[in-house]
């Protein structure tokens, strides 16, 4: 009886988004005789969050001077707006004002310019007449913090030049093979299998479920945060530059901001909303019930702890699914909007946020378990677009990929 031959590779990478796609390519501009697997569970690449961001290459000021967002940030700025040039992508180089919506806020801002300093990205404090003059309709109090090298590409595009330079250095891609399992060097997918020395988990929002399977960051769980934005029908010239509060440094999120689209747009967001099972975009589409409990399970825990200020947090993001809520969010941050312009959301996304299950604390930094041969990423959030060039890098220095 003859046996079909299970096609071998040397590395498999489950995930076809912005960090598989990035963790590719540094393999084989390092080794174009490497055999490479990329599989995804979806019918196309970036399907998840990496397509679904808001697409700012982020200056790299927000993150503690030390941290792996820190030391990616500025690098990853750098790099990636050098592959959009080079592949002529689309970017729309607006910058970014943080600005202080109440008094309180203006210390908060020397913080932020501090880390800015240390981590080497491009920023300076200015005076409240200053910004008037990048953003006249930008509202701050007495100071704000300015970020030239802040940008905003098509994320989308970006995966797809990615996914097309993979495909020309020999990767190999296969799409809608869903992970079932790794043992002895054998990748099972729901479609056929396949050998592979090294396997990569790069699978976002089930990079723990992959892990734990392995064995690996047991400690780590997901719990998914849904994120909307309002789009602005109105001109598109009501602001010129991204304009951000100035954000609660124990949460990993950014707070309600304009961000001005690689084309001009403007839009407002995002929410970062507990959800109940990873996958939940619309409705119960792509409602998995046994989910539920043990993401429900981890948000009281968070709730009645409060670590992180997830409490806060939870009651706060509630309220933005109001949508004159969220609207008035924004207007804190302007001298005039039209409100009633803001009428339509675009394609919602979920962030695959990490708790550390033994200290209950929202995981701030990437995070990386196992070993050369069987490697997870369990946490490469925002900015993980931003980085994820550098990041690859430091994975294949780190773990002789």
């Amino acid at each position: 009886m003859n046996h079909p031959t299970i096609p071998a590779f040397d590395t498999a990478i489950i995930g076809a988004g912005v960090i598989g796609l990035a963790i590719c390519r540094e393999i084989l501009k390092r080794d174009p005789a490497r055999k490479v697997l990329i599989i995804d569970k979806e019918s196309h690449e970036a399907f998840h969050a990496s397509g679904r961001n808001s697409g700012v290459l982020h200056a790299g000021f927000y993150y503690k001077a030390g941290s792996l967002k820190a030391r990616f940030c500025v690098r990853g700025n750098r790099a990636l707006r050098e592959y959009c040039f080079e592949r002529g992508l689309r970017i729309n180089e607006c910058g970014k004002l943080v600005v202080a919506t109440v008094p309180a806020h203006v210390q908060q801002l020397n913080e932020l310019h501090k880390r800015g300093l240390e981590n080497g990205a491009e920023v300076s404090l200015i005076t409240e007449a200053e910004a008037a003059k990048i953003d006249p309709n930008a509202r701050t109090i007495d100071k704000a913090l300015f970020s030239p090298r802040t940008a905003t590409v098509n994320p989308k595009d970006v995966c797809a030049a990615l996914l097309s330079e993979c495909r020309s250095r020999g990767a190999t891609v296969r799409f809608e093979h869903a992970f079932r399992s790794y043992a002895g060097n054998t990748l099972t997918t729901s479609r056929e299998p396949f050998r592979a020395a090294q396997l990569i988990n790069c699978a976002g929002l089930y990079a723990d479920a992959i892990a734990h399977s392995q064995g690996v960051g047991r400690r780590y769980t997901v719990v998914p945060f849904k994120g909307l934005y309002l789009k602005y029908s109105g001109s598109s010239d009501a602001i010129r530059t991204n304009i951000y509060p100035v954000p609660d440094l124990r949460l990993p999120f950014l707070g309600v901001h304009f961000t001005k689209t690689v084309d001009g747009q403007i839009k407002i967001g995002p929410t970062a909303i507990p959800a109940f099972w990873r996958e939940s975009y619309q409705g119960f589409s792509r409602f998995r019930p046994h989910e539920v409990p043990a993401i429900l399970w981890q948000e009281l825990k968070l709730f009645l702890s409060n670590r992180s200020g997830f409490r806060t947090l939870a009651l706060e993001e509630i309220r933005k699914y109001w949508k004159p809520y969220l609207v008035r969010l924004a207007q804190q941050l302007v001298h005039q909007i039209d409100a009633s312009e803001f009428r339509e959301y675009t394609a919602p996304g979920i962030r695959a946020q990490l708790v550390d299950r033994v200290n209950g604390e929202l995981v701030q930094d990437f995070l990386i378990e196992g070993s050369r041969e069987n490697l997870h990423i369990l946490n490469a959030v925002s900015p993980g677009l931003t980085c994820c060039f550098p990041f690859a890098e430091y994975l294949c220095e780190n773990y002789q990929l």
